[in-house]
C-alpha cells in the first residue's frame, strides 16, 4: 500500500460506521413513540407541512372544545414516499382545513402519527404511516 496507513484505513472505516449509527439513531419506531390504542381524529387548520425525509411533518391548529387553539405536530411519511402516495405541495395550502386520522404521541404532547387526511371537497391522503397495522395505500 503507498501512502494508507492502518490507521488511516481505520478511521476511514470508524466514520463511516458512525455514520450509519447515526441515521439509524435519528430513525424511530413507531411503537417507542406512538400509542396504537389511542386512536385520534382531529380537524383543523394547516398552519405548515414541512417536506422531508425521513418524515414529513403537517403543522395544524386544533380549537377544543374550551375553544382554546392548540397546534398539533403529525408525522408522516417521507417526501418522497407522500409524493409517490399522490400528495403535492400545492394541494396543502397554509388555511386549509384537513381532517386527519392517527395515533397520539406516547407522552400526551400535541403529536401524532397519520394515518390520512381528508380535504373538505372528501379528497383522501394516505400518509405513509410507520404503524405496521396501519392501511397503507
Amino acid at each position: 500500500m503507498t501512502g494508507i496507513t492502518k490507521a488511516g484505513i481505520f478511521a476511514a472505516i470508524a466514520v463511516s460506521v458512525s455514520s450509519f449509527a447515526g441515521l439509524a439513531f435519528g430513525h424511530h419506531s413507531f411503537t417507542a413513540e406512538f400509542d396504537q390504542k389511542k386512536p385520534i381524529k382531529l380537524s383543523g387548520k394547516l398552519t405548515e407541512m414541512k417536506w422531508s425525509n425521513p418524515h414529513g411533518w403537517i403543522y395544524i391548529d386544533v380549537t377544543g372544545p374550551d375553544g382554546k387553539v392548540v397546534n398539533w405536530a403529525l408525522e408522516t411519511g417521507g417526501a418522497n414516499a407522500l409524493y409517490r402516495r399522490g400528495w403535492r405541495k400545492e394541494d396543502l395550502p397554509v388555511g386549509a382545513v384537513l381532517l386527519v386520522e392517527g395515533w397520539q404521541a406516547r407522552n400526551g404532547t400535541p403529536t401524532a402519527n397519520v394515518s390520512s387526511i381528508t380535504f373538505t371537497n372528501g379528497k383522501r391522503l394516505f400518509a405513509g404511516s410507520s404503524n405496521t397495522e396501519a392501511q397503507q395505500q
